[in-house]
């Protein structure tokens, strides 16, 4: 349900945007493959509810035995974390509020909108929340939260980036822009209060099979 990239795809500014550099090459940005979901919501599958942000389908299955049953699964459009990273080598993060929910802290970041590429998503949202723009974009993760959940969440890490503008957050927001050391990062993912569960989850595995030194060579790396 994770996918985490041993070398980052990465886009600069400067070239052709509609362009991705991987470590081999240059590939359309079109080829960047949205994972599928453990299980897939078949194409005959019907939609039963349309909601703002989920929908929800529904098929026939055949059993082991050749019996029926009704399968249902949920759809939603997939969203974007950001991890900037300072010159200093320090981690962007947010302290938020947001209405009916408990304080957190989390990765810059958001829903995608209609018609969006991950990337565009991730370079709205580093905008709209931090007034900032990056020279590079690294894709480090995607994942699947669920089965049942057709949801991806791209996760990126956003170097070489330039203040241009103050945040215009949404009016059901507020946020506080934080700057932590990776050390302190792995303190804060481990908290209650730390939202990006798919992040903490594979930080702490990977810190589990001490393999942060290559998170660090891709997160902090030119």
């Amino acid at each position: 349900m994770f996918s985490c990239f041993a070398e980052s795809i990465s886009v600069r500014r400067g070239s052709n945007p509609s362009c991705l550099r991987y470590p081999c090459g240059i590939i359309n940005s079109m080829d960047l493959q949205r994972p599928l979901p453990e299980q897939p919501i078949p194409g005959s599958a019907k939609k039963v509810f349309a909601g703002k942000i989920f929908d929800t389908y529904q098929w026939q299955q055949r059993l082991y035995d050749d019996t029926e049953v009704t399968f249902e699964a949920i759809r939603r459009p997939d969203s974007v974390n950001i991890l900037p990273i300072t010159i200093e080598g320090k981690i962007i993060l947010t302290k938020q509020e947001q209405p009916g929910m408990k304080p957190f802290i989390g990765a810059l970041g958001g829903r995608m909108d209609e018609g969006e590429t991950p990337l565009q998503a991730g370079e709205r949202e580093l905008l709209e929340e931090a007034g900032l723009k990056a020279k590079k974009f690294e894709l480090w993760a995607t994942t699947h939260i669920a089965e049942k959940l057709d949801w991806v969440i791209w996760t990126f890490i956003a170097k070489d980036c330039s203040k241009v503008r103050e945040q215009q957050v949404d009016s059901g927001e507020k946020i506080e822009l934080i700057e932590v050391t990776f050390d302190e990062y792995m303190d804060i993912v481990s908290q209650e209060a730390y939202r990006d569960t798919e992040i903490a989850l594979k930080l702490l595995q990977l810190a589990a099979r001490n393999e942060l030194a290559t998170v660090k060579k891709i997160w902090f790396g030119k």
